[in-house]
Formats: structure tokens, C-alpha cells, sequence
């Protein structure tokens, strides 16, 4: 068709002038010269894309522990708000001697405790029985992670240094009071880097009612590089928003559109040297881009069977949302991620009031799934090498919290006392560890702190917690700082 043809081919109201007919036949021109450099691109992106494949995220490419470890990754599954151990897997029968009195002045003193009024010493609701081989006592309220207490190590005599829930949360995660500083998963994503490239180091599984307390907080790199920080997967939906562009394009097109924002990407860093914020955000979309296939894969809970999905409690309106979350984890540390934490909506353990009723909703949400975890892993032979880590931020008191009314009395904050357990990953099950005093004030035999936890998390993995350093303003930083942290090994393998 010759130029006046094409002019005149349609209706007189599309007619073009001199200048509409120029300014597309130089449309056409750019668009014939793009294609060629394009189809240059084409011939060269396969190997161009096949070679970045080979390549390892800078700074999360797998890196060599200390020594050889016991454990490959951690599931974390913390339990916000303080769960009461003397209801739970400490129990206290002295407490119900003593029921109606008065606490003993020194344990009052030993609480920051300003602003409230104790109540009288109270004993437990629930009834206890022993379970597995060691007889090891646990809460009516947790049956099913009961048959499992042969793969736990019971740890009662763990205590903290602050009563506070925001300060408290910080050093368990980070081992400091204050906020600002990297945490565990940061610290372990930092040490060994990551086995899978397609997936993140640190993943956490936030509950879609909302953000714990201290929000992402709790999951920081701090001034360690932002590659470490934790990636927020959603338990519903897609894994994360925007995972999957709203307009499918050939592959040619999307490899071509790749190494070109890859190019571009480098030459923006080279312009910018020593932006460590820059290099993780262009590290997030490389890695976004290798999630669009894996991450939906790996999240998608339908692909196993009816029995398996039953047996986490997906089929029970209460368990179906940590169910999902802790199946999540298994199927992420089965594909190399190194940490996993599980985290729920705000503080459901912190029961100052109507322990009665709340305590058992929320082991209710909790003790199927987690039950259900540990036998997943053991059978597919996973526990081996996989370390889970249950516990809160600090436990509650013996007494209640206000003296009158008994339907609604419930249990204060106690930073003396609480017990938290570990099972895999080199793990010695069947263990307890520590004792508590006759009413469950405090710890007073092998008593563990949380720089002892975090040493002795790190160690199964292979990680020296003085050697694993980080230097910032020519100081060597650690998890556990300065302080004092010993590997509680009485509880290993």
C-alpha cells in the first residue's frame, strides 16, 4: 500500500495532516531502530540471565559456620504478651496450700510494680499430668503438644531484666532493652547467608489480624545491612503484594526488560558507592523477581495432602490461621530458608485479667498446630536439623493481679521467671531444665538468661557468639554484646 493510499483508507474524520503523517513515520523509525538493538539484546539475554542465575545475592550468598553445625535453620514461634509457666508446664502445688494469701513482701519488692495492687497467691486452674518417657508435667490446656514432650527440652528457669513488655520483646529479639539494634533472625541471616537464592534468609509469617507488638520492629537489621532485615510473607493471598505484574508479557520481552533494569540498577550503584540502603533495595527487587515462581510455590498449603492439612487444624475455624502459618514454616525450611518466625496478632498471652478464659483460647489457637509441627518435621526428617524455639518475652506471677473479684483475676508480668522450650536441632528430648522456687517467683537453680538462649541458639547452628562480630565506629558488636552468655548445654545432644 503506497503512503497515499494508507492516507486515504479511512474516513474522512481520520485523515491525517503532513504533520500527523511525519511524526508516525518517525515513530515507526525509532521503533525499527529499538527493534534492532533489541533483537541483539534477545540473541544475548539468554546467556546474559542463565549467567545471573549462577550468581549468589551479595552478602546472602551461603557462608561457612564456625564449626559444624547442629542445625541448618530455626523456626522462632513467639509467644507475645508472657505465657504463664505455673499454668502451664511449671506447676506449683503449694500455691494451692497458700491460696487467698498474701504474697511474701520480698517477691513484691522484687517487682516493678509502682502503680499496682497485688492481689492473694493463686493456684492454677488446670489440672497437670506427666507425659512421655521423663514424666515431664504439662497443662491440661496443651494435649497435643504434650505427646511430643520426648523431642522438647524444657527450659523453667529462664528470666529476664525488665517487666515491660516493649523492653523486654527488644532483648529477647535483639538482646538489648532499647530498640534500634539487629535481631536474632538478622544476626543468623548475616552469619550464614542463605542456602536458597530464590528465597529470602529470614522470613516471618505475621498474623493477618495485625502486627505484634513493636511491629516490624521485631524483625530489624538495625545498622547491619538492610539485606538482613526480615521479609514479611502474607499467611493469605499472595505472599506479597505486588508479586505478579497485572500485565502478562512474552519472555523475550521480560528477559530483555530484566537486563536492561539490571544494567541500569549498576550503573545508579556505581554513581552511589557505599549506599548500603541502595544495594538492598536493588538486591530486594532481584530477589523479588526470582520469588515470583518459588515464593507462590512454596506458600501454596493446597498442594498438601487432606491428612496433612487436617492434622495442622486447617480444617478447625480456631487453628486454621497458625496452622497455616507454622506449615508455611515447614515448607520454607525445606527449601533452605535459614530462620522462620511466627508471630501473632498483638499480646495473646498477656493475661492480666480472666486468665480462665483466655488462656485456654489461645493455647487453643496454638497447641494442634505446634503439636503438629513437631511430628511434620520428625517425619520427614527435618527436626533433625531444624531447631524450634517457643516461648514469650518474660512470664507471670504466682498471685493475682487485683484482690477481689475471682471470675476476672488474672496474672501480672514476671520478669524472675518463665519458661520457654527447644526441640531438634540437636536438641536433648525429654529434658527439663532449670527449677523455680516453691511458689514460682523465681528461678533459683541453672537459672538461664536470654543471652544464654541466643548462645546457645547460635551454637547449634555453628556459630561462636563471641566470633559472630560485626564492626561498626571500630567497635566489635555482638548479639549477645558484652555481656555474659554461656551455651546452656546441659539441654544438648
Amino acid at each position: 500500500m503506497s503512503i497515499e493510499d494508507a492516507m486515504w483508507s479511512n474516513s474522512r474524520t481520520s485523515r491525517l495532516s503532513r504533520r500527523d503523517l511525519f511524526s508516525r513515520l518517525g515513530d515507526g523509525a525509532y521503533g525499527a531502530a529499538l527493534s534492532y538493538l533489541l533483537a541483539g539484546d534477545l540473541a544475548s539475554s539468554a546467556s546474559l540471565l542463565a549467567a545471573s542465575a549462577e550468581q549468589t545475592v551479595p552478602g546472602l550468598d551461603s557462608k561457612s559456620p564456625h564449626f559444624e553445625p547442629k542445625a541448618k535453620a530455626v523456626i522462632q514461634l513467639f509467644m507475645s504478651g508472657g505465657p504463664s509457666q505455673m499454668d502451664l508446664f511449671d506447676p506449683k502445688p503449694l500455691l494451692e496450700k497458700h491460696a487467698g494469701e498474701p504474697p511474701p513482701p520480698s517477691a513484691l519488692d522484687s517487682q516493678q510494680r509502682l502503680n499496682r495492687v497485688a492481689g492473694s497467691l493463686m493456684p492454677t486452674q488446670f489440672k497437670f499430668a506427666k507425659y512421655g518417657k521423663a514424666g515431664i508435667d504439662v497443662s491440661e490446656l496443651l494435649p497435643h503438644l504434650a505427646t511430643r514432650v520426648d523431642d522438647m527440652a524444657v527450659v523453667r528457669a529462664m528470666y529476664t531484666t525488665h517487666s515491660n513488655h516493649e523492653p523486654a520483646i527488644f532483648l529477647m529479639h535483639t538482646g538489648r532493652l532499647l530498640p534500634g539494634r539487629p535481631t536474632l533472625g538478622a544476626w543468623v541471616a548475616y552469619g550464614l547467608g542463605s542456602e536458597n537464592q530464590n528465597l529470602p534468609a529470614y522470613v516471618v509469617l505475621e498474623d493477618p489480624t495485625g502486627l505484634p507488638r513493636c511491629g516490624i520492629q521485631n524483625w530489624q537489621s538495625g545498622w547491619l545491612p538492610p539485606v538482613y532485615q526480615g521479609t514479611r510473607l502474607r499467611s493469605q493471598g499472595s505472599p506479597l503484594p505486588n508479586l505478579k505484574p497485572r500485565e502478562e508479557f512474552p519472555g523475550p520481552v521480560l528477559q530483555v526488560a530484566k537486563s536492561l533494569l539490571g544494567r541500569m540498577d549498576m550503573a545508579h550503584r556505581e554513581r552511589h558507592p557505599g549506599e548500603a540502603e541502595l544495594g538492598a533495595r536493588i538486591h530486594s527487587y532481584e530477589l523479588a523477581a526470582r520469588m515470583q515462581l518459588e515464593a507462590t510455590d512454596v506458600l501454596d498449603v493446597s498442594q498438601e495432602s487432606q491428612t496433612t492439612r487436617e492434622m495442622y487444624g486447617l480444617d478447625d475455624r480456631l487453628t486454621a490461621s497458625y496452622g497455616r502459618r507454622c506449615l508455611m514454616a515447614r515448607r520454607l525450611v525445606e527449601r533452605g530458608v535459614r530462620i522462620v518466625q511466627i508471630y501473632m496478632n498483638h499480646d495473646p498471652w498477656d493475661h492480666h485479667f480472666e486468665i480462665g478464659k483466655g488462656l485456654p483460647e489461645t493455647c487453643g489457637m496454638t497447641d494442634r498446630p505446634v503439636a503438629a509441627l513437631l511430628q511434620d518435621l520428625k517425619q520427614r526428617g527435618l527436626l533433625e536439623s531444624t531447631l524450634v524455639l517457643w516461648g514469650g518475652e518474660f512470664g507471670r506471677l504466682p498471685h493475682s493481679e487485683i484482690p477481689k473479684d475471682a471470675k476476672r483475676v488474672g496474672r501480672d508480668h514476671n520478669m524472675h521467671a518463665f519458661t520457654v522450650w527447644l526441640a531438634g536441632g540437636g536438641i536433648k528430648g525429654g529434658t527439663v531444665h532449670g527449677t523455680t522456687d516453691e511458689l514460682g517467683y523465681r528461678g533459683i537453680e541453672n537459672r538461664v538468661s536470654v543471652h544464654d538462649l541466643h548462645a546457645t541458639v547460635l551454637n547449634q547452628l555453628g556459630l561462636n557468639a563471641r566470633e559472630l562480630i560485626y564492626k561498626r565506629n571500630g567497635r566489635a558488636e555482638r548479639l549477645t554484646d558484652e555481656f555474659p552468655a554461656r551455651v546452656v548445654k546441659e539441654i544438648l545432644s
